[in-house]
């Protein structure tokens, strides 16, 4: 699925393998990270990485992790809610490429 259908592994971790949310998360933030790592190696000894885009990135990454810790704790004791959440993201997610889909014809 590479690194932008992780979203998708997750369900399919848990409902084939009975894992945990948690544990089904973990285990596709493990091989996100070791792709992404992979092909940012790769990337860069290419010398296609523009510093200035790398900054920027890691900025909206610890923004976006400060903002999203209060809400993880908050999460991470109502599993279900948690839960409830991501198969309506996944939804979402699903409604607005079909709706892409369907205007791009």
């Amino acid at each position: 699925f590479g690194i932008g259908g992780g979203f998708l592994i997750v369900p399919g971790l848990m409902a084939s393998t009975g894992m945990s949310l948690a544990t089904a998360q973990a285990t596709s933030l493990l091989s996100v990270a070791a792709f992404g790592a992979t092909t940012a190696g790769n990337y860069a000894l290419s010398g296609w990485v523009d510093p200035g885009l790398v900054a920027a990135m890691a900025v909206g990454g610890v923004a976006g992790t400060a903002a999203g810790l209060p809400l993880a704790r908050r999460l991470g004791t109502n599993a279900r809610l948690g839960r409830i959440l991501f198969a309506g993201l996944i939804l979402v997610v699903a409604a607005y490429v079909a709706v892409r889909a369907l205007l791009a014809l």
